[in-house]
């Protein structure tokens, strides 16, 4: 018995061929000249001669799948059965492409294999055919399909109306339904149907432990098999005699809605379930225009879109989540009696599922999270660069391979950094800059410019921390002028000059270092410099809102206490617990890798979070603060030579417990 197959080495194709291989015969598989390689690896799979698995050089899209009239010879009359398995089975593919590979990939297999005199030609359709019906489709109906506006469930009815309709030899239909990997193995080549959700439940799992209950959607159908029953069912019917010209559902007959199926895969993969399911037939009563006049409302379709995108879901996904078909498999399961085959419960195999997901296919998996994989090439400008974070900064983008543009005000302490980044062979340039003075930055964008030709990442780095009670600032009203132009008028007046370029380019990054006081709220004797970091905050924030469309990226790293020049007037910070530069410059290597809106430390999130439902207790806590940590000499104007005392241990423990709060 010989056989011939079309997508043998897609995936449910090579599962086939493995059953067919213990069976007695050869299998002929159409491949590409260009993807003959992959016959060997199938063959080295099955385990099985070269002999029993043979390349026929040929192509969906030409006229009798474009097999050679030697071959053909060879082949004619000596072919029992022929499966069809080559198609697309992709819902973001074009419809252009569906349409080759779909419609006329089978029409050219039906003439193939009526030219080869096939004594069966066997189609791998799927339950896409049926369409949006409503209610239960069996396998005996066709023209009863509806709502077949998508190209994939538009060219899989009409390839299955192509086998009804033209083909002169006996055939058999096999609709599969959402087929996952292996049972066993967890075995899968894509991300396709419930796989595009898993990305969610493992960001939920991230963030929240298991036993917290969720609220989700309840949504339609959601059939799903795995690809070892499929191709099982199809070898035991394909060789069953009887049963030609008849259609089969392979689908679990015990069908799961959309909030069960996330619930399985949730407890597979020890994310929070959700306990609460809204079912969105609910909104039935709102008239269908009103509501397809929402979803269209440019804002409501970004913010879909935005929040699919960070997920990786296809918003075509969303349209079948609410799916309302329910399949008959009664010709299927009459023909598989006594096989001892059967759908395994998704229980029984979701964990198998879930494993080999997150440990083959997971998105994250195949993104470049190195530094140099994400600044290799690129302009970066630093300001602050000639000493504390912005130094290490530009040291360890340097040596990753940024083109690193190094901004200070003094000329002979950049060099000295450039002359560190020489030594380990990185490149970077040195332009001095008061980033306090207006014109000084206007010229610094315009040499820039006019040098590199673009910035890929500007980094605010830059600042001024004014240490200073309220009651000792009363007559020194130039602490918040000065703070205010250099981290907040400075800044700006940076992103205003490159981001004419980047909106240009469609691409760029802001990088602001700002502190941990802005998200904690209240900032004691940091008035000046907590206003002027937030004054940064916010205007950073409302950029990105008018940008996010357009690739600009702006990410604010909200600093714990960092062991810099800035800190040295304060003695009291030699006995608390600080990050190092390098450590600081890490948060820059990892905003610049994963682009987040923010990145803050577990702790001030902690206070900040206190801040917005408990504002007095952090008032309170914050005063404490304030009485335990007095002004230092400098800020009093006292002369502070002598001056430094040793810290109390009070003031130690409730540094180490506050860590990074007060800066």
């Amino acid at each position: 018995m010989n056989y011939f197959v079309t997508g043998g080495t897609g995936f449910i194709g090579r599962f086939l061929i493995q059953n067919l291989c213990k069976r007695d015969g050869t299998i002929y598989v159409l491949v590409r000249k260009s993807s003959r390689h992959k016959i060997q690896t199938l063959i080295e799979q099955c385990g099985v001669d070269k002999d029993k698995i043979v390349a026929v050089n040929g192509d969906l899209s030409k006229k009798r799948l474009g097999v050679s009239p030697k071959d053909m010879k060879a082949l004619t009359g000596n072919i029992d059965h022929f499966y069809h398995l080559g198609a697309i089975y992709d819902l973001k593919a074009d419809a252009a492409s569906q349409e080759v590979a779909n419609v006329e990939g089978t029409r050219n297999a039906v003439a193939c294999a009526e030219q080869m005199q096939a004594k069966c030609f066997h189609l791998a359709s799927s339950i896409a055919a049926a369409g949006m019906y409503r209610g239960t489709f069996r396998e005996d109906m066709f023209e009863e399909a509806e709502g077949l506006s998508h190209p994939y469930f538009r060219t899989k009815h009409v390839s299955e109306g192509i086998v009804r309709k033209e083909c002169s030899i006996p055939w058999r239909v096999y609709r599969p339904s959402m087929v996952v990997g292996h049972s066993q193995t967890g075995e899968m080549d894509k991300i396709d149907g419930p796989y595009y959700f898993f990305k969610v439940l493992q960001k939920f799992r991230r963030m929240l432990p298991p036993w917290v209950s969720l609220i989700g959607v309840e949504g339609g159908q959601m059939n799903i098999v795995p690809v070892d029953y499929v191709a099982d069912a199809i070898d035991y019917i394909s060789h069953k005699p009887k049963l030609d010209n008849t259609c089969f559902h392979l689908t679990d007959p015990n069908s799961k809605r959309v909030g069960e199926v996330l619930n399985i895969f949730a407890e597979a993969g020890h994310a929070p379930r959700m306990a609460l399911r809204i079912d969105t037939r609910m909104f039935a009563f709102i008239p269908e225009g009103i509501r397809s006049m929402l979803g269209n409302l440019p804002p409501i379709k970004r913010i879909i879109q935005a929040v699919l995108g960070d997920f990786g879901i296809p918003a075509d996904a969303l349209k079948f989540a609410n799916m309302q078909t329910r399949y008959d498999t009664r010709e299927t399961e009459r023909a598989l009696k006594g096989s001892g085959i059967s759908v395994p419960s998704l229980e029984s195999y979701a964990p198998a599922i879930w494993d080999y997901w997150e440990r083959k296919l997971d998105p994250d998996l195949f993104k470049d999270r190195t530094l140099k994989g994400n600044v290799a090439g690129k302009v970066v400008v630093i300001t602050g660069a000639s000493s504390g974070i912005g130094k290490a900064a530009a040291l360890q983008l340097a040596e990753a391979g940024a083109q690193v543009v190094l901004v200070a005000r003094s000329i002979e302490k950049l060099e000295e950094t450039q002359k560190e980044i020489k030594e380990m062979g990185g490149t970077s340039f040195a332009y001095p800059c008061d980033v306090s003075d207006m014109e000084s930055c206007d010229k610094l964008v315009e040499t820039v410019l006019k040098n590199h030709g673009h910035v890929d990442v500007l980094i605010n780095n830059a600042g001024r921390s004014i240490r200073r009670s309220l009651e000792l600032t009363f007559d020194r009203f130039h602490d918040f002028e000065r703070t205010m132009q250099l981290n907040y008028f400075g800044a700006i007046r940076l992103v205003m000059g490159f981001a004419p370029s980047m909106l240009e380019r469609r691409q760029g990054h802001v990088i602001n270092i700002s502190s941990i006081a802005v998200i904690v709220g209240t900032s004691p004797r940091f008035s000046a410099y907590a206003a002027s970091k937030s004054a940064l905050d916010a205007f950073s924030r409302s950029a990105a809102a008018e940008f996010s469309d357009r690739n600009i990226a702006f990410t604010t790293i909200n600093m714990p206490l960092v062991r810099t020049p800035m800190i040295g007037p304060t003695s009291i910070y030699q006995a608390v617990p600080t990050l190092t530069p390098e450590e600081a410059a890490n948060m820059i290597g990892e905003a610049i890798v994963k682009r987040p809106k923010r990145i803050a430390t577990p702790l001030g999130i902690t206070m900040q979070v206190l801040n917005a439902i408990m504002p007095k207790a952090t008032e309170i806590i914050m005063n404490m603060v304030f009485k335990t940590f007095p002004d230092s000499a400098a800020a009093q104007g006292s002369d502070t030579e002598g001056s430094k005392t040793e810290p109390s241990s009070e003031q130690v423990a409730l540094a180490a417990v506050l860590k990074g709060i007060h800066v």
